[in-house]
């Protein structure tokens, strides 16, 4: 049986390349849902209904565990898929907990950069109201960076601008650790470490969801020892197919460690 990974778009892939890593003899299927991307600009109801139908699609491939590698897609609804289905569910979420850690002591702030509805919801708030002490967590949505990742435009002299004007306001200086708070955001470390100062931390949630599949996994028996680290492809429930489209996906996901780091 496969493991099923849902973004609302490529973001998710970010989770998916450490779980390759930590898992390389699972297979998986990767559910971008490319129809409805950003999620991040859109109601709560909206988006529920598209996450619901992900769920649905990959639990009649019969998987044996579901990550919902999206942000936004966490917040609202994986306390609702686990009631529904049987099989293990893991989401992601902000890594606020390790970035205050981080800058303890060290009168830094920490800086959450995400999608708007993941900052707009109370799963957000509460989290950051049972750690955040201190008041040293700030926060900036950025949808500009998901539109250019879901279009492949991952080079510094575009994206860089962007980020500039969107912390114009900002005393960059203050900030100990950034937060990608959204799966899309990896993708775009070099350009974020361009800006900020060379010692601030960059964290996101990526390899400890990929830890966490494998442990979850391991306790229930379910580690597949004979897989080859396929992926199938997805676009909003339809297998991609077209050959061109399946080569950037793989090209992405095979190249992630230099677009990451």
């Amino acid at each position: 049986m496969r493991i099923g990974f849902f973004d609302s778009g490529i973001g998710g892939m970010s989770v998916l390349h450490q779980a390759l890593r930590l898992l390389p003899n699972e297979d998986y299927l990767f559910y971008a849902d490319t129809l409805h991307v950003p999620y991040g600009e859109k109601s709560k109801e909206e988006v529920r209904d598209y996450i619901f139908s992900a769920a649905d699609f990959l639990a009649d491939q019969g998987i044996k565990a579901l990550v919902i590698a999206c942000n936004t897609a966490t917040s609202i609804a994986v306390d609702d898929l686990r009631h529904k289905y049987d099989f293990p569910i893991l989401g992601i979420e902000p890594a606020v907990k390790p970035a205050i850690q981080s800058c303890a002591g060290k009168q830094k702030k920490v800086l959450v950069l995400a999608t708007n509805l993941t900052l707009q919801e109370e799963k957000f708030h509460n989290l950051v109201r049972s750690l955040d002490q201190h008041d040293i967590v700030d926060s900036l949505a950025l949808p500009g960076l998901v539109l250019f990742a879901e279009n492949f435009e991952f080079r510094k002299e575009k994206v860089i601008p962007y980020l500039k004007e969107q912390l114009a306001s900002f005393d960059i200086t203050q900030y100990g650790t950034i937060v990608l708070g959204c799966t899309h955001f990896p993708y775009f470390e070099n350009s974020i470490r361009a800006i900020f100062p060379d010692n601030t931390n960059i964290i996101s949630g990526s390899m400890g969801t990929a830890k966490n599949l494998k442990r979850i996994l391991e306790e229930k028996n379910l580690i597949n020892k004979e897989g080859t680290g396929d992926v199938t492809f997805f676009q909003s429930g339809i297998k991609i197919e077209d050959q061109e489209t399946l080569s950037k996906y793989k090209r992405l996901l095979g190249k992630l460690d230099k677009v990451i780091s």
